[in-house]
Formats: structure tokens, C-alpha cells, sequence
């Protein structure tokens, strides 16, 4: 996905903040009340929190095949392979809930591959 018409999407913006670990790109796009609903046990984890993990220069599961299915100003959803720092591999889809140009929810979904 590019550009509609001067403006750059949501998606191309998150992507830039998120490869590049730049926690101040990142606040800006995550909406104050921001909650993740985590695939893998339960609960939901919030704003800095997720800021902390996404920005730290720890490792990082590798991402593969990253691919935009949908999206609009109010939705992002994309799909992807992704293999943690454990060796585990999962194939992950990410949903996205946006308003006023900010991210307010992400839910995963993921199915476990073989090794």
C-alpha cells in the first residue's frame, strides 16, 4: 500500500515506527487508551507497556512474508510469519482498530506452525 492521494497511510507510518524502534514515532500513533488483547493467555496489555516492548533494542521475533489484507481509516489488518527468539513459529494476523488516525485496540491471532 502507498499513498492516497498527499497522505501517506496509516499502515506505511506504523511500519517505518515500528522496523525503526522509535518509541516517540510509536507514541504518536498509539491513541492514549490503546489496549492489546494478547492471543497467547489472557488479559490485555496497554500503552507504555507495549511502548517499552516495541521500542526496546532487545531481540525481536523475526517477521516474515509482512502483508496488508485490509485497509481503511478505521481498520488495518495484515498477516505474517513469525519464528520468536525461543525457535517457536507461528503464523500471526493482526487487527487493528484506528481512530482519528491513531491505533486504539490490536488483537492477534495466531496459529502455531511446525518446525
Amino acid at each position: 500500500m502507498g499513498k492516497e492521494g498527499n497522505e501517506i497511510k496509516f499502515s506505511q507510518k506504523w511500519k517505518n515506527a515500528f522496523d525503526e524502534r522509535d518509541r516517540h514515532l510509536l507514541e504518536a500513533r498509539i491513541d492514549d487508551g490503546f489496549e492489546f488483547v494478547r492471543h497467547q493467555g489472557r488479559g490485555s496489555v496497554f500503552k507504555k507497556e507495549m511502548l517499552d516492548i516495541w521500542s526496546s533494542e532487545g531481540p525481536r521475533p523475526e517477521r516474515r512474508d509482512y502483508r496488508i489484507l485490509y485497509e481503511n481509516e478505521d481498520i488495518l489488518v495484515t498477516h505474517q510469519f513469525m519464528t520468536f527468539t525461543n525457535g517457536e513459529k507461528e503464523s500471526v494476523m493482526v487487527v487493528m482498530h484506528l481512530k482519528d488516525g491513531k491505533l486504539v485496540r490490536m488483537e492477534t491471532g495466531a496459529t502455531p506452525m511446525t518446525r
